[in-house]
């Protein structure tokens, strides 16, 4: 996707991204409500596509997950609030460093949408068992709209924990960087 659309929007899909790059100083504060808003209507039409596409099958049951964050009984893994939540927390904390990284001036040119596509790919296979992976609040909401129930009750976690990793490791990597 960072190369098919990074050139019109910076590939921002991801609100979590979008406030890391602000508190890091790499993207205005203006435009940040703007494409919060964006990501997740954007997302909640994508989800509606997958829904229909997935209530085609004779035994789908959009009540058993459709691929909704969660903990505790609604883990893949049977994970803790806890754990879910730190993990959520430091994945996109990690996250934001390789964009940030691979994105700065001093980085190789032209690379960083393959640093950034395998780190994505990593942080799936690492929590996915956990939480069924989030690190984008956009995609967390757009499934659990589609479930509702429990998945509207844990949302506050998958918007919480990814901002949250997001901002402060945008903010200190912008202090240290700046040095």
């Amino acid at each position: 996707m960072a190369y098919a659309i990074g050139h019109i929007s910076g590939c921002h899909l991801n609100p979590a991204v979008s406030v890391g790059l602000w508190a890091g100083g790499r993207f205005p504060a203006n435009e940040l409500l703007p494409y919060t808003i964006t990501q997740v209507l954007g997302g909640i039409v994508a989800g509606g596509v997958l829904f229909l596409i997935a209530s085609g099958q004779a035994d789908f049951n959009v009540a058993a997950g459709f691929a909704s964050n969660g903990f505790g009984e609604h883990s893949p893994g049977g994970y803790s609030l806890l754990a879910a939540l730190v993990a959520e927390v430091v994945m996109t904390m990690m996250f934001l460093l390789v964009i940030l990284g691979a994105t700065d001036a001093r980085a190789p040119a032209g690379m960083a949408p393959v640093a950034i596509g395998l780190c994505l790919t990593l942080i799936h296979l690492i929590t996915i068992p956990v939480t069924n992976t989030s690190v984008n609040p956009a995609r967390s909401t757009t499934v659990a709209v589609y479930v509702g129930d429990w998945a509207i009750t844990q949302l506050w976690l998958f918007l919480v924990a990814p901002i949250v990793g997001a901002g402060h490791w945008g903010a200190h990597l912008s202090l240290h960087w700046q040095r």
